[in-house]
């Protein structure tokens, strides 16, 4: 299988595709000024509109890398948003880091590794 891209730019690609995997650049929500459980819950649209783009969905997780602008202000509420999201049974392999991100407003950013079916 060669390597499909969409929604790409100069500078990156949205999703990409490759051996029956997708990957999703890493992702955040459309309102800059809400906060943590607003931003998480626009991220989690968002990838779950691109995962359907791509010809998966978030059952089909494997890995999440979560981004979040200060860990231990927003770990809860980014968490508690994620968890009712998640469908029970599904477990990706998941990381949080604390990370500087590219504009201060951002307060969470997720990229995403799911299989296609």
């Amino acid at each position: 299988m060669s390597v499909q891209r969409q929604l790409t730019n100069e500078r990156m690609s949205q999703i990409v595709t490759h051996n029956g995997t997708v990957y999703l650049a890493g992702q955040v929500g459309d309102d800059m000024n809400a906060g943590i459980e607003q931003q998480t819950r626009e991220t989690l649209a968002n990838i779950e509109r691109l995962l359907d783009l791509a010809g998966t969905d978030k059952s089909r997780l494997l890995s999440v890398t979560i981004y979040l602008k200060d860990i231990d202000a927003h770990f809860q509420g980014m968490n508690s948003v994620w968890d009712t999201w998640l469908a029970k049974g599904v477990a990706p392999a998941r990381a949080t880091v604390e990370a500087k991100l590219c504009e201060p407003e951002i307060l969470v950013e997720l990229s995403v590794v799911a299989a296609l079916p």
